[in-house]
């Protein structure tokens, strides 16, 4: 009986362990602290008063297209040496995306950032500007010439955790409007509004951002075309219904690669990681 309730015992302990190790989601990490690999980069149209050997320009002066896909002569993305490790460094001088080679789907992805100081007009008066797209599908360039078709985690000072829907993309979110303002931002509870191309942008509830120079932590959680943002470690926005059109009908968009904006600020990013999820933990939501 004894040899009987060990064996048992033993065969419970293996299926369990070989459960365990089937449902474990490893992360891996989007950058590795070398170089860009697994990124490709799309530079916009630039503007005039930049120079450009090479890139045509029309009779009014103005370029005609954009730099293009992995094309990057005024090094706007790259790495730089920062507190003693290489960090991701976004110059920021010319609008434009680093993009990821892979679309995920179902995933916590957690990276940093900190701020420059380099800001480029027309925007050198603005707040400083990047963002997390993620979702993102189609061409590259097709919104303003610039972002893939995709849902934005904003990274703007004194905005980040706020969502932009980009291109044709639908979000719902619980949100209440600022009469003074005519803003929307979320609220945990309240009705439900549709985000659109027609009001694309929500604010966040609660400013979670760190001063100038310091290092933030930007979290996003989606599952099944549903997100959490979560800044420094705060809950700001939760995000849901995520469609998109085809043909002028809504569906799912549950997946897609990630980008990474150049938007008229110098900013650096480190420690990329992606963890593959089933459900967004029951705390966030």
């Amino acid at each position: 009986m004894k040899s009987k309730f060990l064996f048992s015992g033993f065969l419970i302990f293996f299926i369990w362990g070989c459960g365990a190790k089937n449902n474990s989601q490893e992360s891996i990490s989007l950058f590795n602290g070398r170089n860009l690999d697994g990124w490709y980069t799309f530079i916009a149209r630039p503007d005039s008063s930049i120079e450009i050997p090479g890139l045509e320009r029309g009779e009014d002066g103005q370029y005609t297209g954009p730099v293009g896909i992995n094309k990057d002569p005024l090094q706007v993305f790259g790495l730089a040496d920062l507190d003693g490790e290489k960090v991701i460094r976004i110059s920021g001088q010319v609008m434009g995306i680093l993009v990821t080679e892979k679309e995920y789907e179902n995933y916590h992805l957690k990276l940093e950032f900190r701020w420059g100081e380099k800001k480029y007009p027309p925007r050198e008066r603005a707040p400083r500007d990047s963002g997390l797209l993620y979702n993102s599908i189609g061409r590259e360039g097709a919104w303003y010439g610039v972002w893939m078709k995709s849902v934005e985690c904003q990274i703007n000072e004194k905005e980040v955790g706020d969502l932009y829907t980009v291109d044709t993309v639908f979000v719902d979110v619980p949100a209440v409007i600022d009469p003074q303002t005519g803003r929307y931002a979320y609220s945990k509870g309240a009705e439900k509004k549709t985000f659109s191309p027609e009001i694309s942008h929500c604010g966040k509830d609660v400013d979670y951002e760190k001063p100038v120079g310091e290092w933030n932590t930007v979290e996003v959680y989606t599952v099944n075309g549903r997100s959490v943002h979560v800044i420094n470690g705060q809950v700001n926005n939760r995000l849901e219904n995520f469609r998109y059109l085809v043909d002028g009908e809504e569906v799912p968009l549950t997946r897609g690669k990630i980008q990474l904006q150049s938007e008229g600020a110098e900013i650096f990013y480190r420690n990329i990681t992606l963890t593959p999820i089933r459900e967004i933990p029951h705390e966030l939501m």
